[in-house]
């Protein structure tokens, strides 16, 4: 099975941060996880320039990219969608792949969407036909599928409630999300076989954070389970600002790094990851939670 690797940085990873990147700055961080090699890049989210305001150069970062001799000929360009205006504006400036999702919490959908979970399932569902119907990739998730920092544990009937929606309506690319990182692995290798046995043609994606300190484990749970795609922010940055505790993504390079050790994608360059890190602590002044762009990389594989 060949890990596929989606680097969320640039969304889920600057989205918490407060000091504004300037366009610039992301089209050079863009092109350096893309020479190092990266599956999947995620630009950003088409979401009110308002409330994140991140995201307010979406547009114009996704247009760059698509200019002729910008557009990466190996790297798949990702954009989040909450609605039918954002799906709109992304297909307006050339996303490869529509992610959006639902929350199974419903404290949590309503703080990040003013829906009830129903109401936000049936909106993404329609969204997500409407965009395969224009012939783009789509990936709809559960969010808070391991739990929510509100409301605690989530039962995982709801979560594959969800998801036998999507399936319904054609939408096999499905991830999970580990919004609030609460995730052990055994819950999550758990869910992950259950996902697989009510769809064997499920294409599933984890998208795991690090709030307790469990997600690389949580990665290898997934990687038992089947998962081939895995949702990962250089340097660990990130966090959902609509949960009650928000930590960091899985750190990129550290998760590279982990795969290499079992002799696992040994062609992503980690050294250009690790690069690009080091530049994204520098640019904010502080130390990032990612490890390995701090203690070095260990260039041996494990014996197996």
């Amino acid at each position: 099975m060949r890990l596929i690797l989606h680097e969320v940085g640039l969304r889920d990873g600057l989205q918490m941060e407060k000091q504004v990147v300037p366009l610039d700055v992301k089209i050079r961080w863009a092109e350096e996880l893309i020479t190092a090699g990266v599956d999947m890049l995620q630009l950003g989210s088409f979401v009110h320039p308002e409330k994140v305001p991140q995201m307010a150069d979406t547009d114009a970062l996704f247009a760059h990219f698509n200019r002729p001799g910008k557009k990466p000929a190996q790297t798949v360009l990702s954009g989040l969608v909450l609605n039918e205006k954002g799906l709109n504006r992304g297909l307006a400036c050339g996303v490869d792949m529509f992610c959006m999702g639902v929350s199974a919490s419903e404290t949590h959908s309503k703080m990040n969407t003013g829906m009830t979970v129903a109401e936000a399932t049936q909106r993404i569902i329609a969204t997500a036909k409407t965009a395969h119907s224009t012939g783009k990739r789509v990936q709809v998730s559960v969010q808070s599928a391991f739990g929510c920092g509100f409301e605690g544990a989530i039962p995982a009937e709801r979560v594959l409630g969800i998801l036998e929606q999507y399936f319904a309506a054609g939408l096999n690319a499905v991830s999970l999300a580990d919004t609030a990182g609460h995730a052990v692995p055994e819950q999550v290798e758990t869910l992950f076989a259950a996902v697989h046995k009510m769809n064997p043609q499920a294409e599933c994606a984890c998208h795991l954070h690090n709030t307790y300190g469990l997600g690389i484990a949580n990665c290898r749970a997934a990687m038992n389970a089947g998962v081939a795609i895995f949702e990962s922010a250089v340097g660990g940055l990130g966090g959902c600002p609509f949960t009650k505790v928000a930590g960091g993504n899985v750190c990129t390079e550290d998760l590279v790094h982990y795969w290499q050790r079992g002799s696992q994608r040994t062609d992503l360059k980690l050294a250009d990851l690790i690069a690009t890190a080091r530049g994204m602590a520098q640019h904010f002044g502080r130390e990032l939670p990612g490890m390995v762009y701090k203690s070095g990389p260990l260039n041996y594989a494990i014996a197996h």
